[in-house]
């Protein structure tokens, strides 16, 4: 491996500890924890995926309905009006906006989209 090629991948892994040490990913960490302890939000979390699951397959074979629709979004809405849930979603939302920052700062003297072509392959 070149010096160039370590150096490159020893400021990659830098900048990945950058991001684990940033406020919005330590405060999705810990909203990701508060759902996955929260007894309400996981049961809500199962029924939810439940009739998503359940919808997917009727929409498979043509028996979903308009009804089946609602029925999804209103377990979906229930689920995010959870107080735990409402604040993992604002913290998903703030990752993901310094995440799509970081990609255009790094994308930029690349004249690439630096994210979505480092994690795909033979996009058109």
């Amino acid at each position: 491996m070149s010096v160039e090629t370590t150096s490159l991948e020893s400021l990659g892994r830098e900048l990945g500890d950058a991001i684990a040490e940033s406020p919005e990913y330590e405060q999705f960490e810990e909203a990701r924890q508060a759902v996955e302890n929260d007894d309400e939000a996981q049961a809500q979390i199962e029924e939810f995926e439940q009739l998503r699951q359940e919808f997917m397959m009727a929409r498979q074979t043509g028996q979903a309905s308009q009804e089946d629709v609602k029925e999804v979004q209103r377990a979906q809405e229930k689920l995010h009006r959870l107080p735990v849930m409402s604040e993992f979603l604002e913290a998903k939302s703030e990752l993901q906006g310094r995440l799509e920052a970081i990609n255009r700062a790094v994308s930029e003297p690349l004249a690439v989209d630096f994210g979505g072509e480092a994690g795909g392959c033979c996009q058109d």
